[in-house]
């Protein structure tokens, strides 16, 4: 809303400064300022009103340190940072951009989601929550409507040029010849170009079928992080730290795919309108590094289900919209470890229970981060040290783009 305010106000009456409102990067350091602030000075009256209402996390009984003492740590956290992603977007970002859309769409969504499972857990103490059915039917609900949107609007494309574009004096690129193409082309490391179509790797399907596995895999892919963000969420600042090294890295990404100058130096493709991404992202890396001065060892206050969900699914959604969804294993590694994690800890238990008649585990305890605890480290060494895996994977995830 800013934008458009500052645009008039530039475009009309020439004021000084409001043309800085055009430059993305002033108005992605405007979002993640304003949402660090939102966080930080909302979040203790958030706190206050959470304990008010007594809306808090009940003890699961797992036999962890701490577990009693947490359980009377208000949740529900994630209403403030969905609200900390929303308002600068809103204020910074152009509004009529279909990413920008998207993702805001995706965050109120899975925020719904999460929140109708907090509040089933909360205030029908049913520690199950909402139904698995449901959230399934949620994430394959967000799954079709990112997936249908990017396969059949007209304004999502790749730019492709027939020569490498250069930058004169002024700072305009040279007139090159281009085109807009829909495709279904995304980024893959390690191969020439870094690009893999979709309708190449499976030859018998006919191009105008494609759409229907490309769906296929973007709700899995939403499903897949959504989910492993929602079991990394279990030690005070892990979930939202290993969030905001994601997102941060997310926002380059944006802002080089949808920069011509710097797509070009790095020969990636060309997304156009993608680097008002940047805005949204550095909006979402305020609102969870903002939620990191409450939610930090010993933790104030937990983001529960309807920040999880929210939060993975946005990192989900930001790397297939920029066509870099392939590299999630490597840059949410932490979300994978985790989801990996249990899935062969129930695996491992099902099978020797059926082979030998007594389930066997492969860790202490899944998800993996409960395992580390039961080997005695400290709740706060465990945290630090899975960021710092998740900063060394953020730097390789960059690092990719040049290595063919």
């Amino acid at each position: 809303m800013l934008y458009y305010f500052f645009k008039y106000l530039d475009e009309t009456f020439a004021i000084p400064g409001a043309g800085v409102f055009k430059y993305i990067s002033f108005r992605a350091a405007a979002a993640s300022v304003l949402s660090l602030l939102i966080t930080i000075l909302l979040g203790k009256q958030l706190i206050h009103l959470l304990q008010k209402k007594q809306i808090k996390e009940e003890a699961r009984g797992l036999g962890l340190a701490g577990e009693v003492e947490k359980s009377s740590t208000p949740t529900m956290g994630g209403i403030i940072i969905i609200a900390a992603i929303i308002v600068p977007t809103l204020l910074f970002a152009k509004l009529e951009n279909t990413y920008i859309l998207l993702l805001m769409a995706t965050t109120l969504w899975m925020g719904i989601i999460g929140f109708l499972d907090d509040y089933i857990k909360v205030f029908k103490r049913n520690k199950r929550g909402l139904a698995g059915k449901f959230k399934i039917f949620g994430q394959v609900g967000l799954g079709l409507i990112i997936g249908l949107t990017l396969s059949f609007r007209e304004d999502i494309v790749i730019r492709e040029f027939e020569s490498p574009v250069t930058i004169i004096e002024n700072g305009e690129a040279n007139a090159v010849a281009f085109q807009d193409i829909r495709t279904t082309k995304t980024t893959v490391p390690f191969v020439k170009n870094n690009e893999l179509d979709y309708s190449k790797i499976i030859p018998w399907l006919d191009d105008q079928y494609t759409w229907i596995v490309y769906v296929l895999l973007v709700t899995f892919i939403i499903a897949a992080v959504s989910n492993g963000a929602n079991m990394t969420d279990g030690l005070d600042g892990l979930a939202a730290g290993v969030s905001a090294i994601s997102g941060a890295t997310l926002a380059i990404l944006a802002y080089v795919s949808g920069n011509l100058i710097f797509s070009q130096y790095l020969n990636i493709m060309y997304i156009p309108n993608s680097g008002e991404l940047a805005v949204f992202c550095t909006a979402f890396v305020g609102a969870c590094v903002g939620f990191l001065w409450y939610n930090t060892y010993p933790a104030q206050i937990f983001m529960g289900d309807t920040g999880s969900l929210a939060i993975g699914s946005i990192i989900a959604v930001l790397a297939i919209v920029i066509r870099k969804e392939l590299l999630i294993p490597l840059l949410c590694g932490i979300f994978l470890i985790e989801n990996l994690s249990v899935i062969m800890q129930v695996a491992y238990f099902k099978y020797t229970k059926r082979k030998y008649g007594t389930g066997k585990r492969i860790f202490k305890m899944a998800p993996i981060h409960h395992h580390f605890q039961k080997l005695g480290w400290h709740e706060a060494k465990i945290v630090t040290r899975f960021w710092i895996v998740g900063i060394l994977l953020a730097i390789f995830t960059l690092v990719t783009l040049k290595l063919r």
